[in-house]
This record gives structure tokens, sequence and C-alpha cells, in this order.
């Protein structure tokens, strides 16, 4: 039986991770050897923070509708109970947006919120009544 070389295949994976590793410093972009290690864990690393991103997102809308909320002096975890006891869905990145680009919106919601906690006086409940919310 012959012996098998697997030149084209060798060649092809060889090429393969050198040009994924291009642009690395030394010989991890030239060596064979150094650059797979490199690459494998650069795919490792993109697979986490892939997944860490989802986190980071939250965590900054999160602190987004909280600055927004000390502004109308709310607490976030009030401000967040509160939408959840009028059955308001939206979720935490639709409310960062609001805060940051439509405000007047985002005082709709806040007063919604103060309706539900009792914190508003009963001349601005009446107001907020006839808004039809």
């Amino acid at each position: 039986m012959p012996r098998v070389k697997s030149k084209v295949a060798r060649h092809k994976r060889r090429k393969r991770v050198l040009k994924e590793a291009k642009g690395y410093v030394g010989g991890r972009s030239k060596l064979y050897r150094t650059a797979k290690e490199t690459v494998m864990r650069a795919k490792a690393f993109a697979t986490a923070h892939r997944r860490k991103r989802k986190g980071d997102f939250r965590r900054l809308w999160i602190t987004r509708l909280t600055a927004a909320c000390r502004a109308a002096d709310l607490t976030y975890s009030q401000f967040i109970k509160a939408l959840k006891a009028a059955n308001i869905g939206l979720d935490r990145k639709i409310m960062a947006d609001l805060a940051m680009d439509d405000p007047d919106t985002f005082a709709k919601l806040i007063e919604i919120a103060k309706q539900q906690l009792g914190l508003l006086s009963p001349n601005t409940k009446k107001k907020a009544g006839k808004t039809g919310t």
C-alpha cells in the first residue's frame, strides 16, 4: 500500500491557519505551530467575549436607566418594580434608548411609575388621567 503524504490537505490547512494569524507579532504570524496555538486561543477568547458582550450591554442599559431615573428622583429598582406592577413590558434596551433619544416619552414612563408607587400628588394624578395612561 502506498504512503500518503497529504500534501494538498496539509498545505491548505497551514495556509488557512497562517492567513487567520495575519497581523500577529513575530513568529505568531510566521511559524505554523505558534500561529496555530495563537489562533486557537484567539478563537476561544472570541467565543467567550461574544457571550460576555450580552451582559456588558445589559449593564450599560441599566446604568443609563439609573441615571435617567435619578434625574427624576426615583431609583432604578423602584422604577422597574412600578413598571412591572403597571404591566408595561418594555425591555431595558428600549427604555435606555427612550431615556437618551426621546426624553418626553421616558418622562411619561416615569410618571406612570410614580403613580404606581403613589409618589405623585393628587393634582398631578388628575392630569395624568386625562392622557389616557
